[in-house]
């Protein structure tokens, strides 16, 4: 008898996941897996169709999926934010056949998996003393949360209910950026002026593209119009991201800071110190005694970072509730399909409730 076998997506405006995965003596294994150029399909519906339909002799047909959606998913309805597409969880299942499927979030899903990655997916950067194992069976492991520097910042955080966990979205990266030192202040009036904004938000400097701007800063202000770096900040910030000659910007810069260039250096410092500030202050506002863990796009890039004093100690320096973020345990998310595998446990723990989570 085939094993059971549950879908798992993760639906991104430029590609798409579709993956099945079985219970085995290790956890949840990947049997099969396909990657779509998205703009290529009219709609999720037809996507699934054609990989349910073309199956590898062997493996059953699940009965259970979980498709985490890069956009908001609002009463079980999602709209991608670089795709025009609506689709519902009722019409995709009548559609696919399936007897429960769920849409969330894509960062929101990442809750469904953190209690269920291995070592292999993940770093640990603080060992906490508190209570820090999530068991949502037992609902004594605690609220969690995590967040993400990625294109923006993400931010999620998760309860424990009986046989899974409730995932609740946040849109808390577009809090109001508060300048901790002279050096944050500065960026801060620079960023306003050039980006011609009312307010900046956390995720202006505490992601991907953010890190970028602290770079751009640093050339700007420190009268090094022959660093390195120049043409590229140039091309960066006036190029589209499609067009040839377009850099990445943070990318190297990272790599710059990796081989020694002091002002690439700065701009690593300065961003990981306003990441790990944030950090901390989601660990207080969330009181995630479950744990915290710091995923998105550039956690593997910048695991060195993230293990630094740079960050971490930001990230504990919150006055009198320092001892509570010591207590916690803290991890990167290193794994680059932790999406994928987080839509999985998902779907299973729909599939073992039959679809009555919470």
């Amino acid at each position: 008898m085939a094993a059971k076998t549950f879908l798992a997506g993760d639906l991104g405006g430029t590609k798409t996941l579709l993956a099945l995965y079985s219970e085995s003596d290790q956890g949840l294994q990947k049997d099969h897996a396909r990657r779509y150029a998205s703009a290529e399909w009219s709609d999720l519906e037809s996507m699934l169709g054609d990989f349910l339909e073309t199956l590898p002799p062997g493996l059953s047909k699940p009965e259970t999926s979980c498709i985490a959606v890069a956009g908001p998913v609002h009463n079980r309805t999602a709209k991608l934010t670089n795709l025009p597409w609506s689709m519902s969880e009722d019409s995709l299942r009548q559609a696919s056949g399936l007897e429960r499927l769920e849409l969330v979030n894509d960062f929101a899903v990442l809750i469904h998996g953190l209690s269920h990655f291995k070592a292999s997916q993940q770093v640990v950067l603080q060992n906490g003393s508190g209570r820090n194992t999530p068991a949502p069976a037992g609902h004594d492991g605690g609220a969690v949360a995590i967040l993400g520097a990625g294109t923006g910042l993400g931010m999620a955080r998760g309860l424990p209910v009986t046989g899974g966990w409730l995932a609740l979205p946040s849109e808390g990266g577009h809090r109001e950026f508060a300048p901790r030192t002279e050096d944050e202040w500065q960026l801060a009036q620079w960023m306003r002026s050039d980006l011609e904004l009312d307010r900046l938000s956390i995720e202006r400097v505490v992601s991907g593209t953010g890190l970028g701007h602290v770079m751009c800063w640093m050339l700007s202000t420190h009268n090094n119009a022959d660093h390195p770096l120049q043409g590229k900040a140039k091309a960066w910030k006036t190029l589209p991201a499609d067009h040839p000659e377009h850099q990445d910007l943070p990318a190297h810069t990272s790599k710059a800071a990796g081989a020694g260039d002091q002002l690439a250096q700065a701009a690593m410092t300065l961003w990981l110190g306003a990441y790990g500030s944030a950090a901390g202050d989601l660990a207080l506002q969330e009181l995630c005694v479950g744990g915290l863990w710091i995923g998105g796009g550039t956690a593997e890039k910048v695991i060195d970072g993230l293990r630094s004093s740079q960050f971490l100690e930001p990230l504990r320096r919150k006055g009198r509730f320092m001892p509570l973020i010591e207590s916690l345990t803290i991890r990167a998310v290193t794994d680059p399909e932790a999406g994928l595998f987080s839509a999985a446990c998902r779907a299973r723990d729909l599939a073992e409730s039959g679809g009555t989570l919470a």
